[in-house]
């Protein structure tokens, strides 16, 4: 018996109301108020400390609540995992290039001495 039939025999009757569609969309809806409220906000000093290392500003924490509210806890920390690789990605690509062109060349040292001959 796999472990997923053995936790379906256990609770046979058990609904959880967290993953179905209206409350999906109030988790959605909430996620996208809270990284709105980030993206506005992102000129002031950010002082909370969200999962994953994500920090967001006080004016964030009343939307950041909410979100953690209405989602499950799994899925708030994929959702900042997730919004902190694209700020990540968006960085380098921001860039321009212009601290990365090429490939890294470190000076090496001679270590084979030339060889008069076989």
């Amino acid at each position: 018996m796999s472990a997923l039939e053995a936790y379906a025999s256990r609770n046979p009757d058990e609904i959880h109301t967290d993953v179905l569609l209206k409350a999906r969309q109030a988790c959605y809806k909430a996620r996208d108020a809270f990284y709105a409220c980030l993206e506005k906000e992102s000129n002031k000093k950010p002082t909370e400390i969200a999962s994953v290392g994500l920090l967001y500003p006080a004016e964030c924490k009343a939307s950041r609540a909410e979100f953690v509210n209405h989602c499950r806890a799994s899925w708030v920390k994929h959702f900042d995992r997730l919004y902190c690789k694209n700020k990540r990605v968006q960085r380098l690509l921001d860039d321009g290039g212009q601290t990365r062109r090429g490939p890294l060349t470190l000076p090496q040292p001679y270590t084979f001495k030339p060889s008069s001959g076989l």
